[in-house]
């Protein structure tokens, strides 16, 4: 019955990974152009959007349960709708991890990496939301300091990319600066997935023996000020607070 059990997960994940892929067809190519017809104003087209996406993503997270694809619970998510100004940090053990938080927030900005604007289901969705390219340092700041100053929040994995099982996990720099320079409080979620599924070296359809948990847990903010008064060099600040995220946003590995 276990193994029946897998062989239908497999279907399950397949099938809601195609409605998913066809939902970011008809994103692309017919909701957000009428979008655009109907929303002149580029601010306000891009809330409408992410607005959108956050619907269809609540959608294909409930449907992922409701197939007994996987299971997931959300620990804190009033925290997350209730956050302006800050951005949201989190760890990447997960393919939907961006899926899972973004589906909370009927606001969110990210900064996403270059591979996601040449992907055809998803880069005339990430750039009607207004998202942010991670490939240009030079107006980066200017550009979050901007979403920062309509109350926006910014969703960022400092790990950079998905999490390697069994491998320690290191924080790159880039959320820990942009708190920094532009004086901005961090919100802490943990993502934990019990058994590992849709890692960076599996497959979607190498589904393990047991229905996949997720755990999504919202943390306690972490205030830059504190960092910020130690010491006069930005960098130096950036350096500290990127080494306390670390503990934070992995308790189960220290």
């Amino acid at each position: 019955m276990n193994r029946l059990f897998q062989y239908y997960r497999i279907l399950a994940t397949g099938f809601c990974f195609g409605l998913f892929g066809l939902g970011g067809l008809v994103l692309s190519f017919v909701i957000i152009p009428l979008i655009r017809l109907t929303t002149p104003d580029q601010i306000q087209r891009e809330y409408r959007v992410q607005r959108v996406i956050q619907a269809t993503f609540n959608f294909f997270c409930k449907l992922m349960r409701c197939t007994r694809a996987i299971d997931y619970r959300i620990e804190g998510a009033e925290r997350l709708k209730q956050d302006k100004n800050c951005l949201i940090v989190a760890n990447h053990p997960s393919l939907i991890d961006y899926v899972l938080i973004a589906s909370q927030l009927p606001q969110c900005d990210c900064l996403v990496k270059s591979a996601i604007w040449s992907n055809p289901f998803m880069k005339h969705i990430v750039k009607a939301a207004g998202y942010i390219p991670n490939e240009t340092p030079d107006d980066l700041l200017s550009l979050c300091e901007d979403r920062f100053e309509r109350g926006n929040v910014l969703l960022v994995f400092p790990e950079g990319t998905r999490t390697t099982p069994g491998i320690e996990s290191k924080l790159q720099r880039g959320a820990a600066q942009i708190a920094i320079r532009t004086g901005r409080d961090l919100r802490v979620v943990h993502i934990s997935v019990v058994p590992s599924f849709l890692t960076k070296e599996k497959k979607w359809y190498q589904v393990p023996d047991t229905r996949p948990f997720f755990l999504i847990q919202v943390k306690d903010k972490v205030e830059v000020a504190p960092f910020i008064e130690q010491t006069n060099n930005p960098t130096s600040a950036a350096r500290r607070l990127n080494r306390h995220l670390a503990e934070v946003i992995f308790p189960v590995d220290k």
